[in-house]
């Protein structure tokens, strides 16, 4: 298995319909691995608390914010999420010259759900990931297995007015301000010469390793990317397909064309084999505070065969069990020493009546095809409804706070049905 890895993207104005940001993102995993859908609530602690992060513990902060995270479910972090201020955040494997052995630290996962708890805007999220990064590095394998897959992140984070581009090689790091137009990323660097923050030494690093001379213009992904492009030549394909995908609805993406990109099989962003999409995100964030932003989960694989659900932050919001894999606590194979010497069942509910509707839509053409149009009856009715919601706003919030779970008892319910 050679491992890849993601797709990411972000839509901003004028390139969207209706003054709203729309943000997507495909997680692609071991084909093997659950992702679930959950959601954590904003939460105050004492001083001197700790959170236990997927391998490290670090200190905890005053207040988090409430989020919604797809995650692989061995791990404490996430692939992608969003939280109540509707911030986004999406993250992508990256490799380059500095060296991605080490110790256990933070996960890159683990920075982007500590980005959404602790930020209440982009720009602030890189601020909140960046002295993380800093104080306690990043590191650790990445599969839930022996194999050592690591790599550095990248970060894709947006809010109601911007984006921000984050890229990380080791604990040093640049980022770039996006605030119109398009962008999407894939496994490798695209920060040039555009810098709006970097890590003090990272120049004078860059130049004490032989990387640039001091005097050339400074160009992040130059500097940083390996030598030769054997190891991103995937990526790189995914992403110039994404980019075309993109400019193709330049001035009319809307979150239908954002899922459209996402189900691309052609262009390898929809991926499939050993490395596979296990889990998508679309976001609708309309740039009016005053109305609510939509969040789309699959909480399945193969966004192509999946329902699009909607989630909406509102004050009591319920967990979503059905998306929410079973917890092992200090005996799960993570936690133990040495770690990983066991796989424990993960399947979350949803996943396991996924697994054996897959199966037959593979196996079962005409019978695939009903099950595959009642999911797409099912999502658009979905949309419809969210539709009203991005344009009136929420008169009664309650109303909502079983949205996810209830999107996802119909989706079973089709399954059932077809």
């Amino acid at each position: 298995m050679q491992p890849s890895s993601c797709d990411t993207f972000v839509a901003l104005p004028p390139s969207t319909e209706g003054q709203r940001i729309i943000f997507g993102k495909n997680s692609d995993r071991p084909s093997d691995e659950v992702q679930e859908v959950v959601y954590f609530p904003a939460k105050c602690y004492d001083a001197g608390e700790k959170v236990e992060c997927t391998y490290i513990e670090i200190d905890q902060v005053a207040k988090t914010y409430a989020v919604v995270l797809s995650r692989p479910a061995w791990l404490w972090g996430a692939e992608m999420g969003a939280n109540e201020y509707q911030v986004c955040i999406g993250n992508e494997a990256v490799w380059g010259r500095e060296s991605t052995e080490g110790d256990e630290a933070l996960l890159g996962m683990d920075l982007l759900r500590l980005g959404l708890e602790r930020a209440d805007t982009a720009e602030k999220a890189v601020d909140v990931i960046t002295e993380l990064l800093e104080k306690y590095g990043q590191g650790g394998s990445c599969l839930e297995d022996e194999s050592g897959f690591t790599y550095h992140n990248s970060f894709l984070i947006s809010d109601r007015k911007e984006a921000w581009l984050l890229e990380t090689s080791g604990k040093h790091w640049a980022a770039e301000r996006v605030e119109g137009g398009y962008r999407n990323i894939s496994n490798q660097y695209g920060i040039t010469s555009k810098i709006d923050k970097e890590h003090p030494e990272l120049r004078e690093y860059a130049r004490s390793q032989g990387w640039w001379d001091g005097e050339s213009e400074f160009n992040f992904a130059t500097v940083f990317s390996y030598m030769t492009t054997a190891r991103i030549e995937a990526s790189g394909g995914r992403y110039c397909e994404g980019k075309k995908l993109l400019e193709k609805s330049h001035g009319h993406i809307t979150a239908e064309t954002m899922m459209g990109i996402l189900r691309d099989k052609d262009s390898g962003i929809n991926m499939e084999g050993m490395f596979m999409t296990t889990g998508s995100m679309v976001s609708v964030i309309p740039t009016n505070p005053a109305l609510p932003g939509v969040h789309y989960f699959t909480a399945t694989p193969d966004p192509e065969k999946s329902v699009f659900k909607p989630f909406i932050f509102v004050k009591h919001t319920n967990p979503l069990k059905e998306t929410t894999s079973r917890s092992y606590g200090p005996n799960d194979p993570v936690k133990k020493i040495p770690r990983f010497q066991s796989k424990p069942d993960r399947k979350h509910e949803l996943f396991a009546k996924h697994q054996v509707v897959t199966a037959i839509i593979d196996s079962h053409k005409d019978r695939g095809k009903t099950i595959t149009e009642s999911m797409r009856q099912l999502e658009k009715e979905n949309m419809s409804r969210m539709e009203k919601i991005l344009s009136d706003g929420v008169e009664q919030p309650d109303l909502f706070a079983n949205l996810f779970p209830n999107s996802v008892q119909a989706e079973m319910a089709a399954y059932t049905k077809s």
